[in-house]
């Protein structure tokens, strides 16, 4: 029941999503495999933005598996897509890593106008629901108003949050948030920092201080560095994910605003890519809208 449940609610998020992978269902179910299936079935697929690499070899695995199988019935090969897709996202489940003895620390990155900072607070949110004590650590100190946007949202959620005046080192509050976590008793740290264009190496350069301090101050810290993306972004996202990938080392993603225009495909070619799990998205624009990335229902709800 608790899964029927979940898939409901997932769908109605995902609702304009959906509408680019469910042009696979209604071309498959009931037609005969043959060469203008495919491309009909390789055109849906980039139109979802699922990509060129990864949508060449989604389909090579197909025709091959169709092949030796000798499935010639579009059902069959609807659901054996499905299958390919579980495999190419990998395990179900890509739960939050959380440190041996709190506090886990998890650094969040993203470019300005994601929806990074409300995606903090739909974690936070999410963390405090499930029993845990959560302190935020502003430290995007170069926007005037950033600081500003993060309180609101803590005072929304009911979380505390640390934060200095604009224009402050955010290495400095960085520290001073570790060291308040620990004080405090805190279980998890979620540490917000200055939204940076994945094209400017200087402010790219910024990452590395940052976690720098937190490792000397908690040996392991970040636990967790997790990269917001704009899923109505397509393609471009993948860009974003790839330089943030060579500038630190991003261990998840928040894939946001997949209840907008977003094209379901995205997910799919995010993995296949760049190998980060995605650990949570964003459907809504509610605090509670944020859900843990899970395989088995994320393909379930996208294509039924």
């Amino acid at each position: 029941m608790f899964f029927k449940r979940a898939i409901e609610k997932l769908k109605a998020g995902l609702n304009k999503t959906r509408n680019s992978l469910r042009r696979v269902r209604d071309l498959l179910l009931g037609r005969r495999v043959d060469g203008q299936l495919v491309e009909q079935l390789e055109e849906i697929l980039l139109s979802a933005d699922v990509g060129v690499p990864t949508t060449t070899t989604l389909l090579d695995s197909l025709k091959e598996k169709a092949r030796l199988q000798k499935i010639d019935d579009g059902s069959q090969l609807f659901e054996m897509m499905k299958t390919e897709i579980r495999g190419m996202l990998g395990e179900d489940r890509a739960a939050l890593r959380f440190a041996d003895t709190p506090p886990t620390i998890v650094l969040v990155v993203g470019v300005n106008g994601t929806g990074k900072t409300t995606s903090i607070a739909k974690l936070a949110n999410m963390l405090k629901e499930e029993g845990r004590k959560v302190l935020l650590g502003a430290c995007d100190t170069f926007r005037a108003a950033a600081n500003e946007q993060l309180t609101i949202w803590s005072d929304r959620v009911g979380v505390e949050v640390i934060r200095h005046q604009s224009g402050a080192d955010p290495a400095a509050v960085a520290f001073d948030s570790a060291s308040a976590a620990q004080a405090r008793g805190s279980d998890v740290l979620i540490i917000d920092t200055a939204g940076r264009l994945h094209t400017k190496a200087n402010l790219m350069k910024e990452l590395p201080k940052i976690r720098s301090v937190l490792s000397k101050k908690i040996p392991g810290a970040p636990h967790e560095t997790i990269l917001v993306l704009d899923a109505t972004t397509g393609q471009n996202a993948i860009a974003q994910a790839k330089t943030f990938k060579e500038a630190t080392d991003v261990t998840g993603l928040f894939l946001a605003k997949l209840d907008g225009t977003a094209k379901g495909g995205i997910v799919l070619a995010i993995k296949r890519e760049l190998g980060i799990p995605v650990k949570f998205i964003g459907i809504g624009e509610k605090v509670d809208d944020i859900e843990v990335f899970e395989t088995q229902r994320f393909v379930e709800a996208l294509f039924e």
